[in-house]
């Protein structure tokens, strides 16, 4: 089945108005900059904030739909869990495609744009102290799919989702040992401060009203500024210290913690 079927425009609108108000509501959602996103094929390219209930694909799909409308498609790459059980039917519908390069190839190359986190759980799981940092893990992926679709890559940052509750650790050396370790396909344990259960597994507490605050970035035509063979190890390095500028910008417009 092609990534590009499952998505249906109609369903994404009907579901728009209830987004927006959690988004906006509840986590007081801002985004400035979606206007950069090009026409045509293009890779968003983002930190991931929140622990297991990371807010940041519904805050950017609301703002994309915002300034594009439901019909300009837009996709999320996802770990493979998400599409367990009668969760994946409707995942499909919003845009979700399994995490694979032909499936990031197919949508980039047919005029999609895609969001993808490539610090993945590593990242979402920082520890709170460190939300100003970009951590994709040595991650560099996201770069030769970008390349090899010949689209640009869009880096969109968000702040205030890792203030949803009080991460202390990732757990690694928890992890490592964890009977789930197979199953949640994880070597994390995270630990976090929280509502309502305290000093738990951070899974298990439930997000506080964070305000989170979202920019996006000016596009980067990978091969144009960096050539037709890059050293992707280096090409991170300079996209995530971007990433990490307007990260340290929108902190300094931050007063208090969670408040915003």
């Amino acid at each position: 089945m092609s990534a590009l079927s499952g998505r249906d425009p109609a369903y994404v609108a009907a579901a728009l108005p209830l987004l927006k108000l959690a988004m906006r509501g509840y986590f007081r959602s801002s985004v400035s900059g979606m206007e950069k996103v090009p026409d045509g094929g293009a890779l968003i390219v983002g930190n991931h904030s929140g622990g297991l209930t990371p807010m940041d694909v519904p805050i950017i799909a609301v703002a994309f739909a915002d300034v594009f409308g439901a019909e300009r498609p837009l996709y999320c790459l996802a770990h493979d869990l998400l599409f367990t059980g009668a969760a994946g039917p409707v995942m499909r519908r919003f845009g979700f495609v399994n995490a694979t390069r032909e499936a990031a190839h197919e949508i980039l190359t047919g005029g999609g744009v895609t969001i993808v986190f490539p610090g993945g759980d590593h990242d979402t799981f920082r520890p709170t102290l460190q939300s100003k940092v970009v951590d994709f893990n040595g991650r560099t992926g996201y770069l030769r799919t970008a390349l090899r679709a010949g689209v640009p890559i869009v880096p969109v940052v968000s702040l205030g989702g890792q203030e949803s509750q009080l991460f202390l650790t990732r757990g690694e050396w928890i992890g490592r040992r964890s009977p789930l370790r197979r199953l949640m396909r994880t070597d994390l344990f995270p630990i976090g401060l929280g509502f309502p259960f305290g000093l738990v597994p951070a899974p298990l507490n439930l997000p506080l009203p964070t305000k989170i605050s979202t920019r996006v970035l000016d596009p980067i035509d990978l091969e144009a500024e960096f050539g037709p063979d890059p050293d992707l190890v280096e090409v991170d390095r300079v996209v995530r210290g971007r990433m990490e500028a307007a990260l340290a910008a929108l902190a300094r417009g931050r007063r208090f913690p969670v408040l915003g």
